[in-house]
């Protein structure tokens, strides 16, 4: 069988005939639903109930087991207990069915008993060349096959939206909000306990369809994550993909050794595949709608400068205020521009954007001001808005944006504020796929979203870096005598011998066991000195009072030397000291911190930030999934809110960022390598100024996962 995207899309959502295993004449039984569903849309192909107590369903001629059926069928339905199903599957080849919904429950989600059944299902369907939505799903619709083989109650109109979901209740609640508002959608597919087809073939099947403009998902985890990065990238590239994630506020609720790990959490790596697959995240039902009607005319935005028309200056203000919280920017327009709007609009006409075109304003006047505009080349995207006026015919005003809409290159975007006195207008909107919103803060949002996707469309394809020479085979040695010792928590003693198979620069160092040892190296290297207990029990230096910086004499260091072991016995009186490590001081520099921690669906997190003992609490860090692009490194630098500090300030230089970058690229190099690692920092690391050149890593810690990889 062609288990192909196309394939699968027409299998399932373009059958010539549809089998109701478990058809029932009670209208309050799922087998009752799927016939009347598919009546009242009135699907085109034949409907073969399967009932041996009913003769007819629905007026439907119903048969009593499916090799009673003619020959062939496309699509079966089953709505039949759990344990009926994996037997019943092996007899759909025989009347050409290779594709089934089940709906019925009683799978894994009940537990063991049901998660057997389940392993049925998938060996039964597999020895059949069978492929299954479902179990345990609300099933799924089509609407331009006129095909609604779901419980659910109605059916939303035609539309260029498509939307699966790993939750039946939500979809529910997402199809019956799509018919009170007026939303067309294409495809709808319930994935219930995915145990064939799951939200990656779903994404392919969607991006082969034609009648779908827009994907929308809500999924609550995945089973492939590299391989959900993977073909996000390649759908997002052709379809806007909004995808909403449940479950944020759980996420990295183990413990964890390491700043990273305690940072890090399933939510961090599901936000990071995100980004790297140009998904755009959403966060509640109405952004769905919201932003997926920015994208619904097909019309992108050139740039982040857009132009707003009103007829009132209160939601002008409002608007204006919503882009300056956003990535866009409000547009100056060109002299010419501004001459020609006073030609054609009164007097006391708001000329600079926002253009208020007064309240009064018939459809004439929108129609000059929206001409002029969108011919201004500083203008890439317009919102117009509307508060009803009693001399406002909504109507007209919207007949007249559409067509412009309709006819240009540049994307409009409608606020016609209000209730009944607007909704005939509003109705037009819909009707034509022109994106409007009952409030500018909303409309503005989905305008970002819509700028975003246009620049995640402009960027580079992902570009590997380079693969650095490194000593591969010290590491393995490294971590192999660790685990014969049963030391998963690696220090920074062993760290550093691990960072440097890797490329990275550490500061000169030695472990001192007495003080006369540690005098006679601080003699050897020179001041100043920084001092750190070594311990495999101590993970956190400063936290147990192992640390010491600016050690710039022997007294300081006699001090010193003394202070840590004291401190350090009083707070972990069970941690075997091992000595002091006597490191060189490097005292310029900007601190960052990198690490990792490994997902259990993603794999590694790279994540990055300022560094240094705050880190916790500042929480001001970004997360990508490694390896790590070229483009995805950049990215992950720009996007914490501290930036700018690396960039310069009051006159400091900017940081060396091509040492940032390959920082990064080597721990994501050594993470890559060695799956192994649960958690590795790297806390501080210095980076020079650019002109200087370079960056040193100054701690690390790593630990090891109980079995190796």
């Amino acid at each position: 069988m062609d288990n192909s995207s196309a394939a699968l899309l027409k299998g399932f959502f373009k059958p010539r005939s549809v089998a109701i295993i478990g058809a029932s004449r009670e209208d309050k039984k799922v087998g009752f639903a799927v016939i009347d569903n598919l009546l009242k849309l009135g699907f085109k192909g034949k409907i073969y109930p399967v009932n041996p107590k009913a003769d007819e369903i629905l007026s439907v001629k119903s048969y009593a087991s499916l090799t009673d059926l003619p020959k062939p069928v496309d699509l079966a339905v089953f709505a039949v207990p759990s344990k009926l199903i994996p037997p019943s599957i092996k007899d759909l080849p025989k009347i050409g069915i290779h594709h089934a919904v089940v709906i019925s429950a009683g799978f894994k989600e009940i537990g063991e008993s049901g998660a057997k059944v389940e392993n049925d299902l998938v060996r039964a369907a597999r020895e059949s060349d069978v492929r299954i939505i479902g179990p345990n799903c609300l099933g799924i619709i089509d609407t331009f096959s006129s095909l609604n083989v779901s419980f659910s109650r109605g059916t939303p109109k035609r539309g260029g939206m498509s939307f699966f979901s790993q939750s039946g209740a939500l979809g529910t609640a997402v199809l019956d909000w799509a018919i009170g508002e007026n939303i067309g959608l294409a495809k709808f597919i319930s994935l219930g306990n995915k145990a064939d087809i799951g939200e990656i073939e779903a994404l392919q099947m969607l991006a082969e369809d034609p009648e779908t403009d827009v994907i929308i998902g809500y999924i609550e985890g995945v089973e492939n994550g590299r391989r959900f990065i993977e073909v996000g990238r390649e759908v997002s590239r052709k379809k806007p993909v909004l995808i909403m994630k449940a479950g944020r506020t759980k996420a990295g609720a183990r413990a964890a050794s390491s700043h990273t790990g305690t940072l890090a959490g399933s939510d961090a790596a599901y936000d990071a595949a995100f980004k790297q697959a140009g998904i755009i995240r959403v966060n509640t039902v109405e952004e769905f709608f919201d932003w997926a009607g920015a994208f619904s005319s097909k019309v992108l935005p050139e740039n982040e400068n857009i132009c707003i028309v009103t007829n009132a200056g209160g939601p002008g203000i409002i608007a204006t205020d919503a882009v300056e919280r956003s990535r866009l920017k409000i547009a100056s327009l060109d002299d010419g521009t501004i001459e020609r709007l006073r030609e054609k609009l009164p007097p006391t006409a708001a000329l600079h954007n926002p253009v208020d075109v007064i309240g009064d304003a018939d459809g004439k006047r929108y129609e000059d001001a929206l001409g002029i505009v969108l011919e201004d080349k500083n203008v890439a995207s317009v919102l117009v808005l509307l508060t009803p006026q009693s001399m406002t015919n909504d109507v007209e005003i919207a007949q007249i944006v559409t067509r412009i809409a309709k006819g240009n290159k540049k994307p409009i975007f409608t606020c016609f504020m209000g209730g009944p006195s607007v909704r005939k207008g509003t109705a037009i909107f819909a009707d034509e796929r022109i994106p409007h919103y009952n409030c500018p803060e909303r409309a503005v949002r989905s305008m970002e979203a819509a700028h975003n996707y246009a620049s995640y469309l402009k960027s580079e394809r992902p570009k590997m870096p380079p693969q650095y020479d490194v000593d591969k085979a010290s590491v393995a040695r490294i971590f192999q005598a660790a685990r014969k010792r049963n030391q998963l928590q690696i220090g920074e003693t062993i760290a550093r011998d691990v960072l440097t198979a890797y490329g990275f620069t550490l500061p000169k160092n030695r472990v001192a066991k007495t003080e006369e040892e540690a005098i006679k190296t601080a003699q050897e290297f020179g001041y100043p000195l920084v001092m750190k207990v070594v311990s495999p029990q101590i993970m956190h230096k400063s936290d147990a009072g192992g640390v010491r910086l600016n050690i710039h004499s022997e007294a300081d260091l006699r001090k010193a030397f003394q202070d840590i072991m004291n401190t350090v016995k009083r707070r972990m009186p069970h941690a075997q000291v091992e000595g002091i490590d006597i490191q060189q001081m490097i005292v310029k520099g900007r601190e960052i911190i990198l690490g990792s921690s490994r997902d259990p669906q993603f794999g590694h997190l790279i994540m990055f930030g300022l560094g240094g003992v705050y880190v916790e609490v500042l929480k001001d860090v970004s997360f990508r999934v490694a390896p790590v692009t070229v483009g995805a490194a950049r990215a992950m630098v720009q996007e914490i809110k501290t930036y700018l500090l690396l960039k310069g300030v009051r006159g400091e230089k900017p940081v060396d960022f091509d040492a940032l970058y390959e920082a990064i690229f080597r721990l994501s190099q050594l993470v890559t390598d060695f799956p192994e690692i649960e958690e590795l920092d790297i806390n501080p690391i210095k980076l020079f100024p650019e002109d200087e050149k370079g960056a040193i890593a100054l701690d690390a810690r790593i630990a090891l996962s109980v079995t190796s990889s």
